[in-house]
């Protein structure tokens, strides 16, 4: 089997935890690109915050892409076509926002290389603004002062019962407008309806003219499974949750044992066949790297 694209959570994933690219990982996936598969980054960040990746992997060289915002946009990374995008009414933000400040959450948004926020002391964030190079813009009155767009629209607390509340009420309530999931116990994040990683990355294929039997996607949050179905081949990383691993066909080392170097020398960087290797094997193989 030829491969095609290869689709990378980035956290957790393509990045250690100290937020770097090992060099193993980058030797394999300049490597695979070489060999003429492309390369998508799949994550929650926003585009501006993905550049500086898709950059060091050299993604414009080879026919990469960015997948941003998880899944509200697609970016050729070779000349920054915008090919995929859906956004927000912002008529919904008075709404959000009146939510959020009943129960005493931050909220934020990105507008390219900026985090608007009301809270813009809050340590998580400040974190997230700092990951990505984003410059913080306080605004009291959000919805008024986001006068554009938004991609997504982020609910911050420490108050996890109370999010996990809004996040059930908002699936019965926004349900056929805006979709709401937590992507981090203290993140609460709003997208456009119907957007996840794997809605998107179909869309891509379709461009593409891909199959999903052409496609492996590595990840490992509740995030990811819908894209580490849809593929060929779904791996989970080793620091993936349970329930993900279950969703994959394989398990790979973690993101701090080069599980994405791994995985990748061991489906595309040798004659793989699925049915002439197990996951007890491939286990055993990240274990001993």
């Amino acid at each position: 089997m030829k491969y095609k694209l290869l689709v990378l959570d980035v956290d957790g994933t393509l990045l250690d935890n100290s937020k770097e690219i090992s060099k193993r990982t980058l030797a394999a996936l300049v490597k695979v690109q070489q060999m003429g598969v492309r390369v998508v980054l799949a994550s929650g960040r926003p585009t501006y915050g993905l550049m500086p990746l898709a950059k060091t992997l050299e993604l414009g060289n080879y026919g990469g892409y960015i997948l941003s915002y998880n899944g509200c946009q697609v970016i050729n990374a070779k000349d920054g076509t915008l090919l995929f995008e859906r956004r927000i009414n912002p008529e919904m933000l008075p709404y959000l926002e009146k939510k959020a400040r009943k129960n005493g959450f931050s909220m934020f948004t990105y507008n390219e290389n900026i985090l608007v926020t009301n809270d813009p002391d809050n340590a998580h964030i400040q974190y997230e603004a700092q990951l990505n190079n984003l410059e913080i813009v306080r605004e009291d009155n959000f919805s008024i002062a986001v006068d554009f767009a938004p991609c997504k629209c982020m609910l911050v607390s420490d108050d996890e019962e109370t999010l996990v509340g809004l996040e059930e009420h908002w699936k019965r309530r926004l349900a056929g407008t805006l979709d709401a999931f937590r992507s981090e116990s203290h993140f609460l994040e709003v997208v456009p309806c119907g957007i996840d990683k794997a809605n998107t990355l179909g869309a891509l294929m379709e461009m593409l003219g891909v199959k999903s039997e052409e496609v492996i996607a590595i990840g490992d949050g509740v995030c990811d499974v819908t894209m580490i179905q849809m593929a060929g081949i779904g791996v989970a990383m080793g620091n993936a949750q349970e329930s993900v691993k279950r969703c994959a066909e394989m398990v790979t080392a973690s993101n701090e044992e080069d599980g994405v170097a791994i995985a990748v020398e061991k489906t595309i960087l040798t004659d793989f066949r699925p049915e002439n290797i197990s996951l007890d094997h491939l286990n055993s193989q990240a274990q001993h790297a």
